[in-house]
């Protein structure tokens, strides 16, 4: 077993007087299994119908936590004493029917085409080809009254979440430019496009925040083109107008929430500092049946398991509050585009300053019940911390056994990662995505009748001493040297 006392004099910090093995004591006493396991069944339950974002159920899952932290006596960071931080979002439904022509090409939408978003266009109209839709391609282009036709994407950003990040900017551009509509051409392998059709062509949420939600814009449409021939004949002129004929998408607002509380620290300086403890406790709600005919999905996994970590958290650091402010965020709509914690990290309820690490939750499954997998190992300075604390409890830390996933990126840490705040993902150990993890990700099968308790008890307790430790270390944690957000760190922190 690793000695914790080595890790702490390797990394030239003074020990605290409070031992692991103290605190591993408190942390024993105060988790009881029957009781935290009571909150995993509540969250994963039936009733909650999978705690859809954009359903009902979402609320009682709220509410739920909300009075957790309210029994254990973790405090309302609102100022009119409630635990919700409102989201507000507009429900997106995509259009049944729409085409385009192009020539003799007719795109059709759900099939060759995709409304993401916009209202509804008819009519004749003259195209403009720019690229890639950016800044400058845009340059001395006049595409006021016309359809504004680019390529999708943008040089070196082709992930699925730089796509769509990259969309809105066009989008905004094409507006601020006097544009129709923008259509932007498909042409990559990956993610393919029947995956898009399944994704994109069905109710999506996005974030409102303040925009009239029924007023949607100019048409926003990707239009399928792999092998690049239609944006070329349109930019040859050889295709010079487009026939639209597509209705709007039909938008409705509707009001998530994030669930936050705070629990203040002991020490008369740090206590102005905070540890944000944060998972995700929305799910993906009603989905294809199984084999079994079950067709809720209940995402015991992903996150319930995350959530009920926050709960016990509250309870713990109100009996055993450390140095630094704890900060404790359930994040609604993750599954939707980490649209809860995109929120609050544009609207924060404490200056983003003032948060000094975030040890975010979101998990796939597990196939190693001996390790705990850290996305983001490696890149902070908090890293000893995790190991040790892992260790106490017959565990090790692990790193990301699938970088080409682009996990740190996929989930709700890096919202804050951007702003500069050290934050990585503590997950359930998993050391590839086999068939293991894929038989219960985003899958009715992921229930709590199926995870291995004991292990849970451990990975709680586990993030519960990582938290402490960090909480309680004089040493302010700090992104590596040369990590990609150390620049946006130095920036939030006035540092050098």
């Amino acid at each position: 077993m690793k000695n914790s006392f080595i890790y702490a004099a390797l990394a030239g910090f003074t020990l605290l007087p409070f031992t692991s093995t103290a605190q591993k004591t408190a942390i024993d006493k105060s988790i009881e299994k029957k009781e935290a396991v009571s909150h995993f069944r509540y969250l994963a339950a039936d009733e909650l119908k999978g705690r859809d974002a954009a359903r009902p159920e979402i609320n009682i899952a709220g509410r739920y936590i909300a009075e957790q932290f309210r029994k254990y006596g973790a405090t309302p960071i609102d100022p009119e004493g409630r635990y919700y931080q409102a989201v507000p979002m507009r429900l997106s439904a995509p259009p049944k029917t729409g085409q385009l022509q192009l020539g003799t090409e007719q795109l059709i939408q759900g099939e060759s085409m995709l409304v993401l978003d916009g209202e509804s266009l008819e009519g004749d109209y003259e195209m403009v080809v720019a690229g890639y839709g950016l800044e400058e391609d845009l340059e001395g282009k006049d595409v006021a009254g016309k359809i504004l036709v680019v390529r999708v994407g943008g040089p070196e950003k082709m992930g699925p979440s730089q796509l769509f990040a990259a969309g809105r900017e066009k989008l905004a551009l094409a507006k601020e430019k006097d544009a129709v509509a923008l259509i932007e051409m498909y042409n990559l392998q990956n993610p393919p496009w029947p995956l898009l059709l399944g994704y994109l062509n069905k109710p999506q949420l996005m974030l409102a925040d303040g925009e009239e939600p029924k007023d949607a814009g100019i048409p926003y449409i990707w239009a399928k083109d792999l092998d690049g021939n239609l944006i070329k004949s349109i930019d040859e002129g050889e295709i010079d107008q487009v026939d639209v004929a597509i209705n709007g998408k039909v938008n409705n607002p509707i009001t998530s929430n994030n669930i936050v509380a705070v629990i203040e620290g002991t020490d008369e300086e740090l206590r102005d500092e905070y540890v944000m403890l944060s998972a995700h406790y929305d799910h993906i709600g009603i989905g294809k049946p199984n084999a079994q005919g079950d067709s809720i999905y209940n995402g015991a996994r992903d996150n319930a398991v995350g959530t009920v970590a926050i709960i016990n958290a509250a309870k713990y650091f109100v009996e055993n509050p450390p140095k630094r402010s704890i900060l404790l965020c359930a994040w609604t709509a993750e599954e939707k585009g980490l649209l809860g914690s995109a929120y609050f990290s544009e609207h924060p309820m404490v200056t983003l300053d003032k948060i000094v690490y975030n040890l975010n939750i979101d998990n796939g499954g597990y196939n190693d019940t001996s390790i705990i997998t850290v996305i983001g190992l490696g890149r902070t300075t908090a890293d000893y911390l995790i190991y040790e604390a892992v260790d106490e409890f017959g565990l090790s830390a692990e790193g990301d056994p699938s970088p080409e996933q682009g996990l740190y990126d996929r989930s709700d840490n890096v919202n804050f990662a951007k702003k500069g705040i050290p934050a990585p993902t503590f997950s359930l150990g998993f050391t590839a995505f086999d068939e293991e993890i894929m038989k219960y990700y985003h899958q009715a099968a992921d229930q709590v009748d199926n995870f291995d308790l004991d292990y849970a008890m451990k990975y709680w307790k586990a993030y519960l001493l990582t938290a402490e430790k960090i909480a309680n270390t004089n040493e302010k944690p700090a992104w590596e040297k040369g990590d990609k957000y150390e620049e946006a760190g130095k920036a939030l922190y006035g540092t050098k």
